[in-house]
């Protein structure tokens, strides 16, 4: 997800140069102090891998970060850095709860392949079957092309209004109301309203909410305690704020309708902790049969036969980076950005939470990422 950005009145504020001087001086002493970690195996690689966050977070103007690392679901490094919330200095700790952004999108994708599994949706099924009132057009469409971002489905309208409080039959009317962008099938184009689209499906073929389906049959059984879908009305342990840098200037993230912030396109909030459980849980057949999760990355094929040009699978981009296959996803949305990355093959998992829009965690995780990929293979040439 990503907020449209908008105008805001000019009001005195503290300089974003004054803030990092401020919350940024005490970690970079030491990795003590403001930076909090949680039981992990020392080594040179994790020291290596905080500097360089602290760096990037220093170079980047970011507030927080969490950082999660483990080795085939096993933690090797969480550890937090800088600030959960500047205004009331409290520091990132591994507990620390951000929103997901399209992180949450995996989530979604998951329980729509639980139902595949049961038998209660099919890949390829038309829209229509859970639609029925749909326009004609959304006959041509199918559950797996809204998984892979191939239905033609876009993205919210530039008219849409984030601060209003629609109900789920509104948003699917606005969803409706949206022309397919090209005939399903045909190219790959990212779609939040897709997403969206999924969650009222989920909704309809169970009964239950799809944030509810989620806390139900995967939150609950792995234990992730701090995974939900984000309510800013609520009071949760441990939340950090989000931010976002208007000319130089710190601001807090921008405000959306509470119904905006429940749908299925990326609206949760979690911790690395929780994405730890997470991760150990996809080497298992705990959440979804093996033949599921390789279904989900594996890039989807467009209808000449041929996989998508973004190499998308369902809730997952699947990559190659100098000979390692990575699934991964990046999230963005009210002041947080987000990334998970896993190099399957090597059984390494890099998560990244911040709590900054705009924060550029590509290359980030792909250093850290580097830094323990080099470690182990030098490991491996000493035996």
């Amino acid at each position: 997800m990503q907020i449209n950005s908008r105008a805001s009145l000019r009001r005195p504020s503290v300089s974003i140069a004054a803030l990092i001087a401020t919350f940024l001086s005490s970690f970079f002493a030491a990795q003590t102090g403001q930076a909090q970690t949680a039981p992990v195996v020392s080594s040179e690689v994790a020291n290596s891998a905080a500097n360089y966050v602290q760096g990037e977070m220093q170079r980047q103007h970011i507030p927080g970060v969490a950082l999660l690392v483990s080795r085939g679901g096993t933690i090797v490094q969480a550890q937090g850095f800088g600030l959960a919330n500047v205004e009331l200095q409290v520091p990132v700790k591994p507990e620390t709860v951000f929103q997901s952004g399209s992180v949450g999108k995996q989530f979604t994708a998951t329980a729509v392949m639980m139902l595949v599994e049961e038998g209660k949706v099919g890949l390829d099924d038309p829209l229509t079957k859970y639609f029925p009132h749909a326009p004609a057009a959304w006959k041509e469409v199918t559950v797996r092309e809204l998984l892979s971002h191939t239905a033609g489905f876009g993205d919210y309208p530039k008219t849409f209004d984030f601060r209003k409080d629609w109900t789920e039959e509104e948003l699917l009317k606005v969803v409706e109301s949206v022309p397919l962008a090209y005939p399903p099938g045909t190219k790959w184009e990212y779609s939040n309203l897709g997403f969206l689209t999924l969650g009222i499906l989920i909704h309809r073929v169970t009964g239950e909410f799809y944030g509810d389906f989620l806390q139900e049959r995967i939150f609950h059984p792995l234990g992730m305690e701090t995974t939900r879908i984000i309510s800013e009305a609520d009071i949760i342990p441990n939340r950090a704020a989000g931010y976002r840098l208007v000319k130089g200037e710190l601001k807090n993230q921008e405000w959306v309708a509470p119904t905006v912030n429940t749908s299925a396109d990326g609206s949760l909030y979690f911790s690395i902790l929780d994405l730890a459980k997470w991760d150990a849980a996809l080497y298992t057949e705990k959440p979804l049969k093996r033949s599921s999760f390789e279904q989900m990355w594996t890039p989807a094929k467009l209808k000449t036969g041929r996989p998508n040009n973004d190499r998308y699978g369902f809730g997952w981009f699947i990559g190659d980076r100098h000979g390692h296959r990575v699934v991964s996803h990046d999230g963005a949305w009210q002041g947080f950005e987000t990334r998970i990355a896993r190099y399957v093959d090597d059984q390494l998992t890099v998560v990244i939470l911040t709590n900054l829009a705009g924060a550029k965690l590509d290359g980030l995780a792909e250093r850290v990422a580097d830094l323990y990929l080099a470690a182990a293979k030098n490991a491996a040439r000493k035996n």
